[in-house]
């Protein structure tokens, strides 16, 4: 754990000292060096457990994968802002790398967290560096806008959670992960226990975002620029399912009575968001509701409480976190040729860059589930358990899935299919730069169609 986060709290000094010419190179070999000594975590991670650094942090087969997706994402972050932060002041540049590497360091502590109080405190600690990177570098006018809803949507909802946590302290004396499983069963009966209940969950579902509460996060990935959009739909939704996955375990006697308007609304939001996306005509918008849309199912997947629903909720977690971030790191180089995120201006780009299309071609292949990619084998062990549990959800899911396969190829169609519109004349090429991040994207993901046990969390 130490080996990582050391050299993650040194890379703050780095950013800062490194002159300037060498800032970009030296922060992105740091970081890669760091991704791939995090890769060690998922050695033996079925055998132990936990294994722990000392008693407020540590790491289980559940927090493992999404710790190795943060350290892996913030050099393809890195890689992916360089080109568009390149005409700014050198100080913003190296307080733009800061805000990346302190969101890591959040988010490590958060995922490692073994105390509840802890978590909840990175929890919302990654809400700062979110909010200033929405807020300085985003695109539009509308940032300020969409900075206030992030803000207050997710504090609005973790509000609640923090007096859950204190009594659930003052109930049971203790709010470490190692013991909270073992501790007396919860007799929860009464009308105050229900709100304890809600309170428990609806800071990460709003986080997550379910359906009804999700306005926040379309803005959000819009006015954010490209390394807050990767961060968001990669890593910060999957605070709310593995923050869901941790305290659903004790929750127990309520869940299967109240969690049915939530899975409702899960379930009808992946149809709702889907349609959404059919009619969007802005790339980011599209695929930040493609998220709410995939996200629906992972909540259905957890609160059915079921060992192949947490599995398929966490193997899609991770499938998704590396294929929206993907979608993301392509729509912005989209956009940084033709200033323009309308899908209608900039379309038939595959005559002019043939080998972007290629990564667009798997990306929207990936988005959709396309076997045997680990999309596909979350989304079919959330469908299948839940149908075992009703098999009225069949309808949802199945209408949901060719939902998804519809905006996927729309997508892909209208930027890369068609005629060159007339207005486009002149257009960069293709950098290597580009391709080393969406090979970096998309490498791990066809990767781990051979081990796909690394991410299966607790079924092993």
């Amino acid at each position: 754990m130490l080996k990582i986060l050391i050299p993650t709290l040194m890379l703050i000094p780095t950013a800062w000292l490194t002159p300037a010419k060498w800032l970009w190179p030296t922060t992105l070999t740091h970081s890669m060096l760091i991704a791939l000594i995090s890769l060690s975590w998922l050695k033996h991670a079925m055998e132990t457990g936990w294994s722990t650094l000392n008693l407020f942090m540590a790491t289980d087969p559940l927090s493992t994968p999404l710790l190795v997706l943060t350290c892996w994402l913030l050099p393809l972050m890195i890689l992916a802002s360089q080109n568009h932060t390149a005409t700014e002041p050198i100080n913003r540049q190296r307080m733009y790398i800061s805000l990346l590497t302190s969101l890591q360091i959040f988010l490590i502590l958060a995922f490692g967290a073994t105390e509840v109080i802890m978590f909840y405190i990175m929890f919302e600690a990654t809400l700062i560096p979110t909010l200033i990177l929405i807020t300085r570098w985003g695109n539009q006018t509308e940032r300020l806008n969409a900075g206030v809803y992030f803000l207050f949507y997710t504090l609005a909802g973790s509000l609640p959670l923090l007096v859950a946590l204190l009594l659930l302290q003052n109930y049971t004396g203790t709010l470490s992960l190692f013991t909270l499983p073992y501790s007396c069963p919860l007799h929860l009966s009464s009308y105050t226990d229900k709100l304890w209940w809600a309170g428990c969950l609806l800071a990460f579902l709003v986080k997550m975002p379910l359906y009804g509460v999700h306005l926040w996060l379309p803005k959000a990935h819009v006015e954010a620029p490209v390394a807050g959009s990767m961060v968001l739909a990669a890593v910060l939704l999957k605070l709310g399912g593995y923050g869901m996955m941790r305290m659903i375990v004790m929750l127990d006697p309520l869940t299967k009575d109240l969690s049915y308007p939530f899975l409702t609304l899960a379930l009808w939001g992946v149809i709702m968001t889907g349609s959404i996306c059919l009619r969007q005509t802005d790339l980011k918008s599209l695929i930040a509701y493609s998220s709410v849309s995939h996200m629906g199912l992972v909540v259905g997947g957890i609160l059915i409480q079921t060992s192949w629903g947490f599995t398929g909720a966490l193997i899609l977690m991770i499938a998704h976190g590396l294929t929206s971030s993907a979608l993301f790191c392509l729509a912005n180089t989209n956009y940084e040729r033709t200033h323009s995120r309308t899908m209608l201006l900039a379309r038939g780009l595959q005559i002019v860059l043939p080998l972007m299309t290629a990564w667009w071609f798997i990306a929207s292949l990936a988005n959709l589930a396309l076997p045997p990619l680990p999309n596909l084998m979350g989304e079919l062990m959330i469908i299948t358990s839940l149908f075992n549990w009703s098999w009225w959800t069949i309808a949802l899911t199945g209408g949901g899935t060719l939902i998804t396969a519809s905006y996927s190829l729309y997508m892909f169609l209208m930027t890369q299919r068609g005629p060159l519109p007339s207005h486009i004349i002149g257009l960069d090429p293709s950098h290597s730069r580009e391709h080393l991040l969406m090979t970096l994207h998309l490498l791990p993901l066809l990767l781990l169609i051979l081990k796909p046990e690394l991410i299966w969390g607790w079924a092993g």
